[in-house]
């Protein structure tokens, strides 16, 4: 054969097999997990298939009893779980002794919103629902935010500044005013997502905005320092002896098992009163929390003794009466001496 007609011959070509690979997603949602169940047990398949058959259209969505179980029974779980691990996240943080009150407080609250945020993903991962079908839900959402829910998640976040600048903290003892303008004073106990409670010394307990405590005026006794001092205000004759009287004073403070050694109690003469010398003792405590008018009570009770062993006399009010002279006051003057001379008619009195 020539090399022109070998040339000519056509060549066979191999022929190819191309295999096309079909990749099956997984099913997500009630219909991923009725397959899981019927893969596992023919038993539990036909009962999960029963379940899907009582089932109601509404308009293009199908809604049987087997979706609704695995709707409960997913969100049932979702809380449990996200409710232990927070309880879980909390008990950790209460054994880091290196960690403050107002720490592990701001930590365990930022921990507890991550989890919650991971459960409600997972969630909805596994209930197979499609994040951008939500998308209008959402924007309304976002909008039901911007004006319904503004100041709940203005108290939120000032909550959280609130714990991060330490201003104020559980444990703290604030002054407030009430709603009916008694100024009072509290223990925090309490700082949550949305309200602080205060705890008064009559156990009356005010839940207070967290944004009212980060744009208005607080009056904190114990942010820098628990040394408060309480004033205790006296009044003496003026016919007492002043220098004895100061010395009672500063004795009946020193007494008071809550009265700090350092600083040590003083006395201010405040005002000559109209009746008295008006005096003022000074105290200072370290633990406000457990109340100030007790310890006034300790000092008075104390000085009213002392007061009584030294004859020093607290005075009551004293009023001076001008009475002008008139026909009607000379004639109530002499009835009176008439009556006061005159014998008595009845025997036994003179």
């Amino acid at each position: 054969m020539s090399t022109a007609a070998a040339l000519a011959t056509p060549v066979p070509t191999p022929t190819s097999t191309v295999t096309q690979v079909v990749v099956e997603q997984p099913v997500a949602g009630a219909e991923g997990i009725k397959n899981v169940v019927a893969s596992r047990s023919d038993a539990f398949g036909d009962i999960v298939d029963t379940l899907d058959k009582l089932a109601v259209q509404v308009g293009h969505t199908r809604v049987s009893l087997w979706d609704l179980m695995v709707v409960f029974v997913v969100i049932a779980l979702v809380i449990t779980i996200a409710w232990a691990s927070s309880r879980l996240t909390s008990r950790l943080l209460a054994r880091a002794r290196h960690l403050d009150l107002t720490q592990r407080l701001l930590i365990e609250k930022m921990a507890g919103l991550l989890i919650w945020a991971i459960a409600i993903l997972v969630g909805i991962d596994v209930l197979g629902i499609d994040l951008t079908a939500l998308t209008v839900f959402s924007g309304a959402f976002g909008l039901a935010i911007g004006f319904g829910l503004q100041k709940t998640f203005g108290n939120l976040i000032a909550g959280i500044i609130l714990l991060m600048d330490k201003s104020i903290k559980p444990g703290d003892v604030i002054a407030i005013t009430d709603q009916g303008g008694k100024y009072t004073f509290g223990q925090i106990r309490r700082i949550g997502i949305r309200a602080v409670s205060l705890t008064t010394r009559d156990q009356k307990e005010y839940l207070i905005p967290n944004e009212n405590l980060m744009v208005n005026q607080v009056e904190n006794w114990s942010y820098s320092s628990k040394n408060v001092r309480i004033q205790v205000p006296v009044g003496i004759a003026y016919t007492a002896d002043i220098a004895r009287a100061e010395a009672l004073m500063l004795e009946a403070a020193r007494a008071a098992p809550r009265v700090l050694k350092a600083p040590p109690p003083t006395v201010w003469l405040d005002s000559f009163a109209e009746s008295s010398v008006q005096f003022v003792i000074n105290c200072w405590i370290t633990d406000p929390e457990e109340g100030v008018g007790n310890l006034r009570s300790d000092v008075l009770k104390m000085l009213w003794h002392l007061f009584r062993e030294n004859g020093i006399a607290i005075p009551f009010p004293q009023r001076d009466l001008n009475l002008r002279d008139s026909e009607a006051l000379r004639a109530l003057i002499a009835a009176i001496d008439e009556r006061r001379d005159a014998p008595s008619s009845e025997p036994g009195k003179h």
